[in-house]
């Protein structure tokens, strides 16, 4: 186990509001007591784990720990892409230490144990990645992507209650239903002839099955599938939604005479302006064009 090369550790102190630092030192100890020999670099701001990792990628390490939550996965991936879409691929484990942590839910619930256990084991598998064109350049993701309504809230929660971890996305989703928003985001899939103009409550486009922390917004979306699980909620009220509400975190929403999903491999957006976007927990404001996907270019330990 020794000969094996190093995990680097990249590390968001400030996940979890504080608490990632609290947590790092005794799993590390764990995995090193196992054989796992993790080297560490911490993070200043946004923006450095993305830096970190592809300072490190182009000196030839390949595997790494994201140490936080979706947000610091998110930032990793982009220090490897899209470098490593040509080129040896990296692996990517997690310590999820911070506030949301969706992707590793496809996994298991069991958060840290199952993360450490997997990393004991080296227990890994082939992980596609989800590509965004937009007209500031390109994001590569391995959770999801939505529009609408999730990224209303999720926008609410990054600019106003950062700090209050699963409540502060409870009070954002209630927020968000009172100031419900039903809009057009045209698109189109796989080379169909015409946009998909129709008013709609969100659209996501999704590798893996859920997002903040427990809502299975994909519920058959698989991360090696080759394919974005698309889905659609057309222009539902807010009574409609709140009624609802429970059938996004067990699935079954995709049931609803109103949603729409399936499995495919390039879409194209036509907005006129850019719009919010949620992305791996994280909010931004992009100006989408075109997304496909990188089928099996990460291998995840999970």
């Amino acid at each position: 186990m020794k000969d094996r090369p190093p995990y680097l550790a990249i590390v968001n102190p400030a996940a979890g509001g504080g608490r990632t630092r609290k947590m790092l030192e005794p799993a590390l100890q764990r995995l090193r007591a196992a054989g796992i020999v993790v080297d560490v670099a911490e993070t200043s701001g946004p923006g450095d784990a993305t830096r970190i990792a592809r300072e490190a990628y182009a000196l030839g390490r390949r595997k790494f720990i994201a140490v936080g939550g979706d947000g610091t996965s998110y930032e990793v991936v982009n220090g490897f892409f899209p470098e490593a879409a040509a080129n040896e691929r990296p692996t990517l484990a997690f310590l999820p230490l911070g506030t949301g942590n969706s992707f590793l839910r496809d996994f298991s619930d069991r958060g840290v144990e199952h993360a450490i256990d997997s990393l004991i084991s080296q227990r890994s598998s082939n992980c596609d990645v989800l590509r965004l064109r937009h007209r500031g350049g390109t994001i590569h993701y391995i959770n999801l992507l939505s529009v609408g309504f999730p990224a209303d809230v999720a926008t609410l929660r990054a600019r106003r209650f950062s700090g209050r971890g699963e409540l502060g996305y409870v009070i954002s989703i209630f927020l968000g239903l009172a100031r419900l928003q039903r809009r057009p985001f045209p698109v189109r899939t796989d080379g169909e002839e015409d946009f998909d103009r129709r008013s709609c409550l969100f659209l996501t486009f999704n590798n893996s099955k859920f997002t903040g922390g427990t809502m299975m917004i994909a519920p058959k979306a698989e991360v090696s599938s080759g394919t974005i699980e698309y889905v659609r909620w057309g222009p539902i009220g807010r009574v409609g939604l709140i009624r609802n509400l429970p059938r996004l975190y067990d699935g079954t929403h995709i049931e609803h005479p109103m949603a729409e999903r399936k499995a495919v491999r390039r879409v194209e957006f036509d907005l006129a302006d850019p719009v919010d976007v949620m992305v791996d927990g994280e909010v931004l404001t992009l100006h989408c064009e075109e997304l496909d996907v990188l089928p099996g270019v990460l291998d995840v330990v999970a």
